[in-house]
């Protein structure tokens, strides 16, 4: 929890002195941008019941457009919400990505799911159940995603943010393609 903190009053800090106005976010040419970083874009949308058959899932309303890095190393991938990865205004979600806070202690579950909650976020579809949940795109093997969702609507994937503060990249490092640069700290 004394992370969690540091880590809201670290986000209140960068944004001091800054319009305090809601920043809509630029996504003017974001699923170029996405492509031209060499991302792929995916049509997502939310869907509850993934962990039975899929004659059973239950398609919600919506769809998401995600930016999809897929590193030709490993074939690992991140996935980003496209107004996330293309805003120039700080997220939460990015600023995840960059301050990497430090996964407490897991619980029970999904690890990425549970770091996602301990950031504030969450990446469940009705609660804790046993249906799951998450956003279904045709880009196999992703079909599913978990989606690591803030508050501020910014998204990212929970498993890419799990590693990433384990010092592990997935597909790419999205510090290198993240239009929102943080301003340098000074002590």
């Amino acid at each position: 929890m004394k992370t969690l903190l540091l880590f809201i009053a670290a986000a209140l800090l960068v944004s001091a002195g800054r319009d305090l106005r809601a920043a809509e976010p630029d996504t003017s040419g974001a699923s170029q941008y996405c492509v031209q970083t060499g991302g792929v874009v995916v049509e997502r949308a939310p869907v509850y019941g993934t962990n039975g058959p899929s004659s059973t899932w239950l398609r919600l309303a919506g769809t998401r457009e995600f930016c999809k890095y897929t590193s030709p190393k490993d074939q690992s991938r991140i996935h980003i919400l496209l107004e996330t990865l293309t805003t120039t205004s700080p997220t939460l979600a990015a600023l995840a990505y960059y301050n990497k806070p430090p996964m407490l202690p897991p619980g029970p579950g999904n690890p990425a799911s549970y770091y996602c909650t301990q950031l504030g976020g969450s990446d469940l579809f009705g609660g804790v159940n046993a249906a799951g949940g998450g956003w279904v795109g045709d880009d196999s093997p992703d079909e599913v995603l978990e989606a690591c969702i803030f508050p501020d609507m910014s998204s990212i994937d929970s498993w890419g943010l799990t590693y990433n503060t384990a010092g592990i990249i997935r597909g790419i490092d999205l510090t290198t393609v993240l239009r929102y640069k943080p301003p340098a700290v000074t002590h």
